[in-house]
């Protein structure tokens, strides 16, 4: 059994939370809660075969073999039911890569891809930087749960010709687990406007009780030769840092554009150390990853009943799915300048304002719960 509690010094590690606040113009002791990585050592099994292939002392060309793709084919069939062929399978150095090269491989420049803000910030920034248009379908927040317009959805895919469609599956950052109804009803409007999907499902794992995790092209058949799914190991196991994605195509045609786009960037094999990581995960992780599942659980309903306690004005949206805390700051009459100074410069908090989600979420505030108990 894990220790989760386990403080782990990541200070001086090179480590983009931890180490880069002054950098970033922040105040040096700010408590750091904003990278969504986690607080924790990887799985015992990822460590002891990361340390295997250390111990060779060579870290030369690597690809994967079969024994890869039946590792990560029996975790998705146990967890989730979803099949898929071989030649499905494309890997990728991180997910915001594989979501920048499909909006180069399924849209042409000044084409018009559709997103829902709040939303995961560098959906932004792969349209915007390829020369594409952002077109937006706000969630809708009512009685703390966010839901889709799908009213003003299909209304803007019609009225602006969208070419594609980013969906977040589990969403980033309010912690929604789309129902099969609701990406069903997406996947038909997609289908109807001929709307290619790109489903980004990295937190499908973090999904709590009473919630399940429909991978999109089992819930909307249909779309199987329109969409594109791209998981990883990373969330799941803390391995971020390994830069390895596992990215679903099922469409021959479409992959064949997907791979013509990757050759431009010249990347070509995955690195050796993420190829052993991902394996490892896979195969041996799921014990360490319900522990985990649950601690992180357990933060959530300590902040939960922290905060109606002692700060009433701030409303947690109830999570779902993901280790993401969404919370709305609205009640304490503050602007959102404001509220950032509050949270940095007297909470001493280094936390995701909430306006680089979407420029309606300045008074929120996201905040990473994969972090030990230190009280």
């Amino acid at each position: 059994m894990t220790d989760f509690n386990e403080v782990i010094d990541r200070k001086n590690s090179d480590s983009l939370k931890f180490d880069f606040a002054k950098e970033k113009g922040l105040p040096e002791d700010v408590l750091p809660l904003w990278v969504a990585d986690m607080d924790f050592k990887a799985p015992p099994g990822v460590l002891e075969a990361l340390q295997k292939s250390l111990d060779r002392g060579i870290f030369g060309y690597s690809d994967t073999k079969d024994d890869y793709y039946e590792t990560v084919a029996a975790w998705f069939k146990k967890r989730f039911g979803f099949t898929y062929e071989k030649e499905w399978l494309i890997k990728t150095p991180g997910i915001v890569f594989a979501l920048a090269n499909a909006v180069r491989a399924l849209t042409e420049k000044g084409d018009n891809v559709i997103i829902q803000p709040p939303v995961y910030y560098p959906f932004f920034n792969v349209i915007r930087n390829n020369h594409r248009n952002i077109i937006e379908n706000p969630l809708v927040c009512r009685n703390g749960k966010f839901y889709i317009d799908f009213e003003d959805f299909e209304k803007k895919i019609i009225d602006n010709n969208v070419k594609l469609f980013i969906l977040c599956s589990p969403h980033n950052p309010v912690s929604r687990v789309w129902t099969r109804e609701e990406l069903k009803k997406l996947g038909e409007i997609c289908l109807k406007h001929n709307v290619y999907v790109v489903a980004d499902e990295i937190h499908c794992d973090f999904v709590f009780e009473g919630h399940k995790h429909h991978i999109f092209i089992d819930a909307v058949p249909e779309m199987k030769d329109r969409t594109i799914i791209c998981t990883a190991p990373s969330k799941t196991f803390n391995i971020a840092g390994m830069q390895l994605s596992n990215i679903f195509i099922p469409s021959a045609e479409i992959r064949e554009r997907y791979m013509a786009e990757i050759d431009v960037t010249g990347f070509t094999v995955p690195s050796n150390p993420g190829v052993v990581a991902c394996k490892a995960a896979y195969a041996t992780g799921e014990e360490w990853f319900e522990e985990c599942l649950a601690y992180i659980k357990g933060n959530f309903d300590y902040l939960r009943d922290f905060l109606n306690e002692n700060l009433p004005q701030l409303k947690l949206i109830e999570p779902e799915g993901t280790y993401l805390a969404w919370i709305d700051c609205s009640g304490l009459g503050l602007t959102a300048e404001e509220l950032n100074d509050l949270i940095i410069n007297k909470a001493k908090l280094w936390l995701d304002a909430g306006d680089i989600f979407g420029k309606a979420s300045e008074q929120y505030q996201r905040i990473v719960m994969a972090l030990i108990k230190i009280i």
